[in-house]
């Protein structure tokens, strides 16, 4: 295959992606874009993969966040009262749109966001099952009949509900917020990250064109001051956050002023057990599915590989080699296997917590530093070739805080008593991994581990019918499966009394 340069600045800038054209990333709402007023705080949105600048971001201020909300009230005024059949048709459509665009949404996520093109394409592929899943689940949403009495119940919209996203998974993020809120009949102002504003943009026209009120889902450049008018809006019902902790608590801080509801995805430090009876094979490959997918930015990532001291020495030695063979470099092209970190002050990050593991004793058995591809045009981009930390231990802070790049740390264990209560020293609860050929064992272990969420003989697997969310300080509440739609609606009971009142006075 003959090799093809990532798209430049000017090309970027120009480049048709079927009906899909983006030169800036605009707001939208209304069943428009929407261009900010406040230009002079405008701030750079960097290509990952040459370090250009792809465009400006500018911020939405409090009128424009105010116009965005209202617009989505209206909306909700007349979406909630469509029948459920009349919502899943539409989202459906929604669906069935990006299916068709798969291909051009994927590019322009990889441009934007520095993750392979494969991995991309799985990305949107996961947002069109989404948004198909929860239409099905719209024309489902009936109210209960009790026996007391006369008595039923019923689950509500909420009305206007703020999604707020994160850079690793732009479009996906978006899809997976905005198609139960719209399922259970509420509208959406959405917030992506500052550094990826550019395909939510995109799924919002997909809605509008579907058949979508105008105004049903609405996205609101900007960045900090952004989400804080968001969280504080009297007409926003509910906050939906995905990032970082400390963003988290502010969300939840603010939130609870107006007593808003709220879903907190955030971050994870997620154990990996391996045991001696393992197919090891497989535990190799679910190590680095646990590791590397799109360049360690995973939240839910196995970045704590615990090895059962008898197979160390195999498992290390056949993840360096395999490690060593990932393809780094243009993203947009079929054959790489790992783009570029998000930016530069993340890449420094990274490359300060592996520089730190080695003061504190860590060996660094490959990768670790910065990789410059041989195409020149890529030369300013932010690629890190993918690291294996050996000689490691619990209370080194490669071990304990979320890194959020490609950064695998490998510790030795000797007994499932021991490992179980290692794995669970921790502040955060988001995902955890078995592998194992005892089955007891690994339900066993599955049972004790304090995590939203735990693989058996494998890892990263997210079906969107599986509920998804955290323990501890990796969040509350859950996207996909249908419990979430009780974080998307509201209970109410209707008591009909059949015969007179029955009066103690």
């Amino acid at each position: 295959m003959a090799q093809q340069p990532c798209l430049s600045l000017p090309e970027y800038r120009n480049v048709s992606t079927g009906n899909l054209v983006v030169k800036e990333p605009l707001n939208f709402w209304g069943g428009a874009r929407v261009k900010s007023k406040d230009t002079k705080n405008s701030e750079p949105v960097y290509e990952p993969a040459t370090g250009r600048v792809l465009c400006d971001m500018i911020p939405c201020g409090e009128e424009e966040v105010d116009q965005a909300i209202k617009s989505a009230h209206s909306a909700f005024l007349k979406w909630s009262k469509l029948a459920g059949m009349e919502r899943a048709r539409i989202m459906l459509e929604a669906a069935r749109i990006i299916r068709e665009r798969r291909s051009e949404i994927a590019r322009l996520e990889v441009i934007n966001n520095g993750k392979c093109i494969t991995e991309a394409e799985v990305d949107i592929d996961v947002a069109w099952q989404c948004i198909e899943y929860f239409a099905g689940i719209a024309p489902t949403l009936a109210g209960n009949l009790h026996v007391y009495s006369f008595t039923y119940s019923g689950q509500e919209p909420l009305g206007v509900c703020v999604g707020i996203g994160a850079w690793n998974y732009p479009f996906q993020i978006a899809a997976w917020k905005s198609a139960p809120a719209l399922a259970c009949g509420n509208a959406m102002v959405f917030k992506p990250s500052p550094m990826t504003p550019v395909t939510a943009v995109i799924l919002a026209e997909i809605y509008k064109e579907a058949g979508a009120p105008d105004g049903l889902f609405n996205v609101v450049q900007g960045a900090a001051e952004t989400g804080t008018l968001l969280c504080h809006h009297p007409m926003v019902a509910k906050v939906s956050f995905t990032g970082s902790v400390p963003t988290g608590k502010k969300v939840m801080e603010m939130s609870a002023k107006g007593v808003k509801q709220v879903t907190l995805e955030l971050g994870g430090k997620s154990p990996l057990i391996i045991f001696k009876d393992c197919e090891l094979e497989n535990a190799i490959k679910g190590a680095l599915m646990a590791n590397f997918l799109t360049q360690g930015e995973v939240c839910c990532n196995g970045t704590r590989v615990f090895v059962q001291r008898e197979i160390m020495k195999p498992f290390v030695e056949e993840v360096v080699k395999k490690t060593k063979a990932i393809s780094v470099g243009d993203p947009l092209l079929e054959g790489t296997r790992m783009g570029a970190l998000i930016s530069k002050p993340h890449m420094e990050k990274v490359l300060g917590f592996i520089n730190q593991a080695k003061q504190q004793g860590a060996k660094v058995l490959c990768g670790g530093e910065p990789y410059v591809p041989s195409n020149p045009k890529l030369k300013g981009g932010y690629f890190l070739s993918p690291c294996v930390l050996d000689n490691c231990r619990d209370d080194m802070t490669c071990v304990k805080e979320e890194i959020f790049g490609p950064v695998m740390s490998v510790l030795p264990f000797d007994t499932e008593e021991e490992v179980v209560q290692r794995a669970n020293n921790t502040t955060f609860g988001l995902a955890s991994g078995v592998f194992t050929r005892d089955i007891a064992r690994a339900h066993r272990v599955a049972e004790n581990l304090q995590a939203g969420t735990c693989f058996i003989n494998n890892y990263n697997v997210s079906p969107v019918e599986v509920p998804f969310g955290g323990y501890k300080m990796s969040g509350f509440g859950r996207e996909n499966g249908m419990v979430t739609i009780e974080y998307y609606s509201q209970l109410k009971t209707v008591v009909v009394e059949m015969g007179d009142v029955d009066c103690d006075f």
